[in-house]
C-alpha cells in the first residue's frame, strides 16, 4: 500500500514540484500551502510521514510540528531556508526526525522520506523478525521492544518517534559500551556523519526529556564528553 505523505509549504512552486517527484515514486500526496489547512489533515487523514517549511504565513513549521507530535509519532521532516544550528536543534528539539536545508535537490528528498518511511514502517510492524531474546531489552526499570515498537519506563509507555527509537535501542543494544556519536549517527540516520552535526545531542535531549532524565546526571542515557553515548 502505497504512503501518505503531507506536505506544506506556502512556496507553491516548491510544493507543487515536491508533489511530482513524489508521486512519481508512487506516495499519495497531501498538499497544502498553509499551516492551519494541513492541521486539518492531520486530524483526518491517515497520515505515514509530513514535510513541513518552516516559514509559513499562519502557523510555523515548528509550532505545527510541536501539534502534531501532541498525537502522532509518524516521521516529520523540516524544510528550511535557514543554517543556523539553532533553527535545526530547534526543529529536532520539538520532535522532527530530520531536515533539509533550502535549495535541495528533490532527489535527495525523496531518498530522506523512504529511509524515514523504512525506518517508521519496520518498528512499527516489526518487519525485521528476529530471535525472541534478540528483540527487547527489560533492565532497571527500562523496557524496550524492536518488534512490538513497545518502549515503558517503570511501567509507564513512552512515546517515542521512530528516530528516538532508534537511538535508544541502538544504545541498549551496546549497553556497557560507549557508542560514538559519528556511530550512532551513521546507525540511525543511515548516513556519513558530518563535522559539527548536533543532529544527535539534540535528539538525545529530546529522549531524556520524555524520559524525565535530568540533563547533568541522568541514570540511563548518558554523556562521555568527547566522545558519545552509553546506558550502563
Amino acid at each position: 500500500m502505497s504512503a501518505n505523505i503531507l506536505i506544506v509549504d506556502d512556496e507553491r512552486a516548491i510544493a507543487d514540484l515536491v508533489e511530482i517527484y513524489l508521486k512519481n515514486e508512487n506516495y499519495n500526496v497531501y498538499k497544502f500551502y498553509s499551516g492551519r489547512d494541513a492541521l486539518d489533515c492531520v486530524y483526518s487523514a491517515p497520515l505515514d510521514l509530513a514535510i513541513l517549511d518552516v516559514m509559513l504565513p499562519d502557523i510555523d513549521g515548528f509550532s505545527l510540528c510541536q501539534r502534531i507530535r501532541e498525537k502522532y509519532f509518524f516521521p516529520v521532516i523540516m524544510l528550511t531556508a535557514k543554517v543556523e544550528d539553532m533553527d535545526k536543534i530547534t526543529g529536532l528539539t520539538m520532535g522532527a526526525d530530520d531536515y533539509i536545508t533550502k535549495p535541495f535537490n528533490p532527489l535527495e528528498l525523496c531518498a530522506r522520506v523512504k529511509t524515514q518511511l523504512r525506518r517508521y514502517t519496520k518498528y512499527n510492524h516489526g518487519e525485521a523478525a528476529r530471535e525472541e531474546s534478540k528483540a527487547e531489552h527489560d533492565f532497571r526499570g527500562l523496557y524496550i521492544n524492536k518488534e512490538t515498537r513497545r518502549c515503558a519506563l517503570y511501567g509507564q509507555a513512552l512515546n517515542l518517534t521512530p528516530t528516538e527509537f532508534s537511538i535508544l535501542w541502538h544504545l541498549c543494544e551496546n549497553r556497557g559500551r560507549v557508542v560514538p556519536a559519528e556511530a550512532l549517527f551513521e546507525a540511525v540516520w543511515g548516513e556519513k556523519y558530518l563535522d559539527n552535526n548536533n543532529t544527535v545531542m539534540a535528539h538525545v535531549a529530546r529522549l531524556r526529556e520524555k524520559m524525565n532524565e535530568p540533563s547533568r546526571k541522568p541514570k540511563f542515557v548518558k554523556t562521555v564528553w568527547g566522545v558519545g553515548y552509553t546506558i550502563e
